[in-house]
């Protein structure tokens, strides 16, 4: 498993931001992808996760705004940022695990890209 984040940025509180992660490598038949995310000096926490047939699970900070989403031929997930507050800058990884369980711990996820920052200015 490979995953890469990309589509960070700066912008400004109130706008939008969709970030995108892609496995290049080893796929599974049944697997979940999540996102975390690491503010300075905090520590990493979970902020949604997707599985088959698009079933989904966010943390309560961001449920409303922000939506998870999977193309399964591309091997991609997708976070889709909206109404984005200074609180949410922080650097945004994505994370693999084999199985159907939407964990949201960061021990749950074996595989883990190298993370895309996000800043949001007020």
């Amino acid at each position: 498993v490979q995953l890469q984040a990309f589509g960070g940025g700066l912008v400004q509180a109130g706008d939008s931001l969709r970030l995108s992660c892609v496995n290049s490598g080893r796929t599974f038949s049944s697997y979940i992808m999540a996102w975390f995310r690491q503010a300075p000096g905090k520590e990493r926490e979970f902020v949604a996760a997707v599985k088959e047939r698009g079933i989904t699970s966010y943390a309560d900070s961001v449920k409303g705004r922000f939506t998870v989403s999977r193309d399964h031929a591309k091997a991609a997930a997708y976070l889709q940022m909206n109404n984005l507050k200074p609180e949410d800058t922080a650097i945004y990884y994505c994370a693999l695990r084999e199985g159907s369980i939407l964990y949201s711990t960061t021990e749950s996820y074996p595989y883990w890209g190298q993370g895309t920052l996000v800043t949001v200015s007020s």
